[in-house]
């Protein structure tokens, strides 16, 4: 399984539509957005991996106090394991109405190769 679609699964219950990078039909109140910004091999010492660091950003957009949609994703994504590598404001868009803050996370898998 990978990071997103984990994402997808924990995050899902709370109601709030999903994309991953681009929404791609007219935007409600809310919605999240998933980028992927990593798949990195940094937890190794033997020249093989052992393991799968995968990043993604989830982008919370909402027109309204985003601030309990915020704490239900953090608590969802730490419960499913998750770090939580940074958490920030990004701004609000004064064209569309919405404020725009960020989760970034990330998950170690076993690596496993195909032989």
């Amino acid at each position: 399984m990978s990071a997103l679609e984990e994402l997808k699964d924990c995050i899902a219950p709370l109601g709030v539509p999903i994309e991953t990078g681009v929404f791609k039909s007219p935007p409600p109140e809310e919605y999240i957005i998933f980028t992927p910004l990593a798949d990195e091999f940094e937890l190794h010492a033997d020249d093989y991996p052992g393991y799968d660091v995968q990043e993604v950003r989830i982008s919370v957009f909402s027109r309204r106090n985003y601030s309990a949609l915020k704490n239900k994703i953090i608590r969802a994504v730490l419960a499913a394991d998750f770090f939580i590598t940074d958490r920030r404001y990004i701004g609000h868009e004064n064209d569309t109405g919405y404020h725009h803050y960020a989760v970034d996370t990330a998950k170690i898998y076993k690596y496993e190769s195909e032989e």
